[in-house]
């Protein structure tokens, strides 16, 4: 199996940039959207599952989400969808757990703050890289776009950011984190003979692997029923169906609209977490949220 031209991919999957009849957000772009939308719960379920050591609670998410998208896969005729070559596996379980990985190992050896600033490049990253890996055109307006929502995220997230020189190995690894998710989501769409139901595989690879890390860097901690219930709501929407709609988006729909929307997340997140308490909504966070839904608006308009 070989990486696939943009031109031989699958019908169904295919994105004409220059077919002016094709609607710039079409049902898979939306699909991808609900991804973002899943990952905004991402901190608060987080927070529910407070006590759990990352790697366990990481591993734990993973098997749920892997389990329920085994039970969509056999839904939908069975598991021949888990027969890929060793490519597809490496980019799908290399893109989940990989950056997982790399994320808890930048938050540990950096700043939080900072190692989540730089993580946050991640959707600047994926409208870079559709224009050379997939040769799609970016063009000035949805390149204001982007640039509206990295300043919301910048106003949001770097407030009173230091970059300690002693830290540049977690800084370095954050950097990590946002090369490793764009080049998974914008490979996506060069792999799209891959089916979505071989996400199920690539959840339950990556659940294998966490339990092997946690196993080694941590002790298991056995959680209660408020943990128990944060943990499938964790597997079954941000660490489970996201990642299966964001394939969807990736290799159906607009990945430089996604990109762009994906400032939305950390925005939606601190507007649920002070929802929950744990956040203030301020002057600040107003700004950002400007920011990024205009920056999506512009994007969302493009040529």
């Amino acid at each position: 199996m070989k990486l696939l031209p943009l031109a031989a991919a699958p019908r169904c999957c295919a994105y004409a940039p220059h077919d002016r009849r094709m609607p710039f957000v079409n049902a898979a772009t939306l699909a991808g959207g609900g991804a973002l939308l899943l990952w905004a719960f991402l901190a608060v379920l987080a927070r529910a599952a407070a006590g759990i050591p990352p790697l366990q609670l990481t591993a734990m998410g993973f098997a749920v989400g892997g389990t329920l998208g085994l039970a969509w896969a056999l839904a939908r005729g069975g598991l021949s969808a888990l027969r890929q070559p060793p490519i597809a596996w490496a980019h799908g379980v290399g893109g989940l757990f990989g950056y997982h990985a790399l994320y808890f190992a930048a938050l540990a050896w950096a700043p939080p703050a900072e190692a989540n600033l730089l993580n946050y490049l991640w959707p600047l990253l994926i409208v870079l890289l559709s224009a050379p890996i997939l040769g799609m055109r970016l063009g000035p307006w949805r390149l204001l776009g982007v640039a509206m929502g990295f300043a919301g995220s910048l106003v949001l997230l770097a407030g009173g950011a230091h970059f300690a020189p002693d830290a540049w190995a977690g800084f370095a690894l954050a950097l990590g984190c946002a090369f490793t998710w764009a080049l998974y989501s914008v490979l996506a769409r060069r792999l799209a003979e891959v089916p979505t139901e071989a996400v199920a595989g690539f959840c339950l690879a990556s659940a294998v692997l966490g339990l092997a890390a946690h196993a080694l860097f941590e002790s298991w901690v056995w959680p209660d029923a408020r943990q128990w219930l944060a943990i499938a709501l964790l597997g079954a929407g941000p660490v489970g169906a996201a990642f299966f709609l964001w394939d969807i988006g990736m290799k159906r729909g607009d990945p430089r609209l996604l990109g762009t929307l994906g400032y939305a997340v950390p925005v939606a997140s601190t507007v649920l977490l002070a929802l929950w308490g744990e956040a203030a909504l301020d002057g600040r966070l107003l700004l950002a949220m400007a920011l990024v839904a205009g920056g999506g608006v512009i994007a969302a308009r493009a040529k």
